[in-house]
């Protein structure tokens, strides 16, 4: 079984389903209300562990009476958690979402800018049987320190890069796979090709960008291409880039070419989005 560590952002997310999104100044009712965990590193942590591989969650979680929805999903995935402030008191990080009827969202979250006291110390009993090191630029410094540890073992760094953040450039010393949003730009970059450019010239051996529905492109220093999305109907795009990126993290831990990963990602955060919420696909999607 493959392991996999992931390092960034976890949040509670409020998703309420509405006909359309609210105006200034008005009140809209929503259709239906419903609580997930969520961010970047939990949402693939728990992609992962789903597709078959073992699952270690770096996050802050901290020891608010909130913090027990974190927990609880936590446990119900079997998803090892090493916190990275167990004694952060206030309440953790919560994202307001609003979807509407074409799957489309709007979100409100404070990530992690409000969260202090993060240590920075890896524990390098996590990384000796790890396959792959996912970071997601949440807790930067904490990225920082567990991407360049797990370098120096020879462990694979995937970036989730969905923006541009103070210290990326530090981070991207210790990346070997960026899988990139279309909302990500570098100091200096403007298209696409600059992107690629930028990431290569900072020693990023392999980049991928995604654009939701739109083909996504990709480059190593073995081969380049484009990825083709299949087209379906949209019920909920929500948290459709987190598990991309768990399940890239997966395939390419069993040793999948750089193609296939993108592949197999694809087929699944495309699928997810038929469903409602994070976890619905996992009812209903082979692989």
């Amino acid at each position: 079984m493959v392991n996999g560590v992931f390092v960034g952002l976890s949040t509670i997310d409020l998703v309420y389903r509405v006909g359309e999104f609210p105006s200034p100044n008005s009140k809209v009712v929503a259709q239906s209300q419903d609580v997930f965990v969520g961010g970047p590193a939990t949402n693939a942590a728990i992609t992962f562990k789903h597709l078959g591989g073992n699952s270690t969650l770096v996050t802050t979680v901290g020891s608010h009476a909130l913090a027990n929805v974190i927990f609880d999903e936590l446990s119900r995935f079997s998803i090892r958690l090493n916190d990275l402030n167990p004694c952060f008191n206030r309440i953790p990080a919560i994202s307001s979402i609003a979807v509407n009827e074409a799957g489309e969202r709007d979100i409100i979250s404070a990530n992690a800018t409000r969260i202090d006291g993060i240590s920075n110390h890896v524990d390098e009993s996590i990384l000796e049987d790890a396959s792959v090191v996912l970071v997601d630029g949440h807790f930067m410094p904490a990225c920082q320190a567990w991407a360049k540890a797990a370098r120096a073992r020879g462990i694979q760094v995937v970036f989730d890069g969905g923006s541009w953040k103070d210290g990326t450039e530090e981070l991207l010393k210790s990346v070997d796979t960026a899988i990139c949003s279309a909302y990500f730009v570098p100091p200096g970059c403007s298209t696409e090709g600059d992107v690629f450019t930028y990431l290569k010239s900072h020693g990023v051996t392999t980049t991928a960008i995604t654009k939701g529905a739109e083909q996504i492109c990709y480059s190593s220093n073995l081969t380049n291409g484009t990825l083709q999305i299949k087209r379906i109907h949209v019920v909920d795009t929500m948290g459709a880039g987190d598990i991309f990126h768990g399940a890239f993290c997966y395939y390419s831990a069993l040793g999948r070419d750089v193609a296939e990963s993108l592949a197999g990602a694809a087929k699944i955060a495309t699928e997810s989005c038929r469903f409602h919420g994070t976890r619905e696909w996992m009812k209903h999607v082979s692989f």
